[in-house]
C-alpha cells in the first residue's frame, strides 16, 4: 500500500514540474500551449508515461510531430526534473497524445442528442 502511495505522489510530481518545464522553459516553436494531462509512473519509478494535449494541433501530422518533440527532448525533462528532486532516481518521461480531449466534444454532441431523442419520443407517446 505505501508503494501505491508513492507512485501517485511522483506523478503528481512529474505532471506539476513538467507542465512548468514545458511552459517557461522549452524554446521549440513546434512546442505551443501544451496541457500535461496526466502522469503514470511504471511501478519501479523508471519511467513516466505523460499524457499530454494542444489547442495549437489540429490535425494528425501536427500532434505527431508534438510527441515527437517532446520525446525528442525527453533527456533535457529527465534533466530538469533531477535538480527538482532528492530522489533516488528520476523516471523517464514517454510522451503520448491524449485523445480523451479530442473526444470530449464529440461525446457531449452525442449525448445531447440522444437526450433530444428521448424528449421528442416523450413528447411523442403522451400526445
Amino acid at each position: 500500500m505505501q508503494e501505491y502511495g508513492r507512485e501517485l505522489r511522483v506523478a503528481d510530481f512529474v505532471r506539476d514540474e513538467l507542465a512548468q518545464i514545458i511552459q517557461r522553459q522549452m524554446r521549440d516553436p513546434r512546442v505551443g500551449m501544451v496541457s500535461v494531462n496526466d502522469v503514470r509512473v511504471s511501478k519501479d519509478l523508471s519511467y513516466a508515461d505523460v499524457y499530454v494535449s494542444s489547442l495549437d494541433t489540429p490535425g494528425a501530422s501536427e500532434k505527431e510531430d508534438l510527441v515527437l518533440v517532446l520525446n525528442k527532448a525527453a533527456g533535457f525533462f529527465r534533466s530538469e526534473l533531477a535538480k527538482r528532486h532528492s530522489m533516488r532516481t528520476t523516471p523517464k518521461p514517454r510522451f503520448h497524445y491524449d485523445e480523451v480531449v479530442d473526444r470530449g466534444p464529440r461525446l457531449e454532441k452525442l449525448i445531447d442528442a440522444a437526450l433530444r431523442s428521448d424528449r421528442k419520443e416523450d413528447n411523442d407517446g403522451s400526445a
